[in-house]
């Protein structure tokens, strides 16, 4: 017997072959497809639940620091068309972020709503989107969605620290920073990633890395080695070839920064802000600054979450596959800067970097906030955590899933952590400053203005001094100069001499606090501080090596004097003040370098005035007066009008 089949019955089967092997696939597929949408709502809502939480925690705490008025002050000028300067009648930079000042600026000429409530908002804004594009660059690094869930991990260690919280609004320029940062790392992995990388994007990356020095002067460590990244990693195609498209670069992303660098120094006549003058930023203060990391690191138990994150990410790394040996060839490593990895490196040598400069230069005053930066640094690459769960499910589990277990170890601790760290308050001295210098800002106000939320300059004026400043200005309308007093109810106020300007001679306060006293005055009020934040003598005097860090300049108010012109003796100054040292004060203001500086912010701007200022920048920024009267003429060489007798 012969078997034969037909060619009709051959179609048949292949196509009933076809079919099922459809239907197999079809129905494999679908939980393949189940679990992308799930991996994609984890995303989804894991970055929605961090953007809640954050809001509701920073609005919870929310406040302006008295350093955030001060900002608002400078806003406050560029609206009324004075430029952007602290006094009317003098050209200082007293904010240290050049950006964070245009950007409230922009926004307040665009909503035309009162000061205090744009900087809060906009703050709040950049905090808050800092975390989304942290989320959104470190899914993009472990390769998105598929096939994986990525649960919110290093952005739940940043939202939980209070200081995080309190910075988020404060009028400082903290939110910017980070949101700065965060842009950058996303687009940085996506440039990394790019199969094709397109010209357009890469200028745009190039932009945004050079705005770093305007973001915070700092920051340019980190615009400078993302831009390195960039010009040394192979170019894209490009019809003028590699070495133009590299000169693009460099152009675009210097073409703001310098061109700021150059007004900088014709119009302050420095070449940064007059606040690193003011804190001697390139001073070096290590116990200082040990004691400030630790002051955020110890309370909370930063360094738990920290290593659990550190293993976490190692695990992801190693599983994946993303260590691998170096090929030690030059076009190896070329090709290696345009890799996820590499921007890792990046941003976590910044992060090391940025903390051993923060310890350096003795860290701050204000508890946790000079660290923010550069743990979000730290925290970028495990921002979110992948998680692949056993194939088979949870009951299959077997010992070759270990990773899978650490990671969830991992993910539980830290939100274990975040519990405890987003409860506990770190400084319990209140409004009493401990010997270290460093204070919880935040308590320290609403305690002192007795305000749950000091948002409004108005809200400060229940903080010792500031109403008595108010009724003293207002008793005195033929000007003077207003010394604090040891009483919280009235100043000392020095006249000016005769005959008296019809108009009055103007008001002068000289006074630590700059934010709250020149946001509740008129901006005709001259406000000065005797650190140098807002004024030039001050901040070129010596620092003092034992001084409260943030606060280790101290001009003595016999010079002020002298500088505004109000009357030299007694009974018109206050009692407490020597007229020798006003006299000798007098004499070393006469010194040709302090007069030269003064006259470099006080000339008008002039072509000349500018050329003059571009060219003595660097001479102005390394000038140091001493700030005991006697001792600033000796330096200088001048003539004692009271010269001790001989022994």
């Amino acid at each position: 017997m012969s078997l034969s089949i037909s060619p009709d019955e051959i179609v048949v089967a292949e196509q009933e072959s076809t079919e099922y092997e459809r239907l197999r696939g079809e129905e494999s597929a679908r939980p393949a497809a189940r679990f992308t949408v799930l991996s994609r709502a984890t995303l989804v809502g894991g970055i929605v639940l961090t953007v809640v939480l954050f809001t509701i925690g920073a609005w919870q705490r929310r406040w302006i620091a008295d350093d955030g008025l001060i900002v608002l002050r400078t806003v406050r000028n560029l609206l009324a068309g004075n430029g952007p300067v602290f006094n009317m009648d003098e050209r200082v930079e007293a904010n240290t972020s050049t950006a964070w000042t245009y950007v409230v600026w922009f926004f307040s000429w665009l909503t035309q709503a009162r000061l205090e409530y744009v900087v809060l908002g906009v703050a709040l804004t950049a905090s808050v989107l800092a975390v989304v594009f942290a989320m959104l660059g470190t899914a993009r690094l472990w390769g998105g969605t598929t096939g994986q869930l990525l649960i919110p991990a290093g952005v739940l260690v940043y939202i939980a620290l209070p200081p995080a919280r309190d910075y988020a609004t404060s009028g400082l320029e903290s939110g910017l920073v980070i949101c700065w940062v965060g842009l950058l790392w996303w687009l940085m992995i996506r440039w990394s990633q790019a199969a094709v990388v397109k010209v357009p994007g890469l200028l745009g990356l190039a932009f945004l890395a050079g705005l770093a020095p305007l973001v915070r002067p700092e920051a340019a460590l980190i615009g400078v080695a993302a831009l390195a990244m960039m010009f040394l990693a192979p170019m894209p195609q490009f019809r003028f070839g590699p070495i133009v498209l590299r000169a693009l670069i460099v152009f675009v992303a210097g073409i703001v920064p310098i061109a700021y660098q150059i007004w900088r120094m014709g119009y302050y006549g420095l070449p940064y802000p007059n606040t690193a003058v003011a804190k001697d930023a390139g001073g070096a203060k290590w116990g200082q600054g040990l004691t400030y990391l630790w002051d955020l690191v110890g309370p909370y138990y930063l360094w738990v979450p920290l290593l659990v994150l550190l293993v976490a990410g190692l695990v992801v790394a190693v599983t994946r596959g993303f260590l691998v040996r170096p090929q030690w060839s030059v076009a190896a490593l070329r090709g290696w800067l345009r890799s996820p990895s590499a921007v890792v490196v990046m941003v976590l040598a910044s992060g090391f970097l940025l903390t051993v400069y923060a310890v350096r230069v003795g860290g701050d005053f204000m508890h946790g906030r000079m660290l923010l930066t550069q743990l979000f640094l730290l925290l970028l690459p495990v921002a979110v955590v992948p998680i692949r769960l056993p194939q088979g499910g949870l009951r299959a589990f077997t010992k070759a899933d270990w990773s899978f277990a650490v990671l969830l170890f991992a993910l539980l601790g830290t939100a274990g952590w975040s519990l405890y760290a987003a409860s506990t308050t770190a400084i319990t001295t209140g409004t009493k400053i401990s010997s270290s210098g460093i204070v919880d800002e935040r308590i320290y106000y609403v305690l002192n203005t007795g305000k749950d939320h000091p948002i409004r300059a108005e809200d400060y004026l229940d903080y010792p001094r500031m109403r008595a400043m108010l009724n003293d200005i207002a008793a005195n309308p033929n000007g003077g100069l207003l010394l604090n007093s040891p009483s919280f109810t009235f100043w000392y106020l020095d006249p000016p001499p005769e005959p008296i300007p019809e108009e009055g001679a103007g008001h002068t306060v000289f006074f630590l606090n700059l934010g709250m006293t020149s946001m509740n005055v008129p901006l005709s009020v001259r406000v000065i501080d005797p650190m140098g934040l807002a004024y030039p003598l001050a901040a070129h005097s010596d620092r003092l090596e034992d001084g409260r860090i943030g606060h280790d300049k101290s001009l003595y108010p016999d010079w002020v004097v002298v500088d505004t012109g109000m009357v030299d003796l007694h009974p018109w100054m206050p009692w407490y003040m020597d007229e020798e040292w006003v006299t000798q004060a007098r004499t070393a203001m006469a010194c040709p370098e302090t007069q030269a500086l003064l006259i470099s912010t006080r000339d008008p701007l002039t072509l000349d005035r500018f050329k003059h200022n571009l060219r003595n920048a660097f001479g102005f920024a390394k000038y140091r007066i001493d700030r005991v009267p006697k001792y600033e003429i000796q330096r200088c060489g001048l003539v004692d009008p009271f010269p001790e007798p001989p022994r």
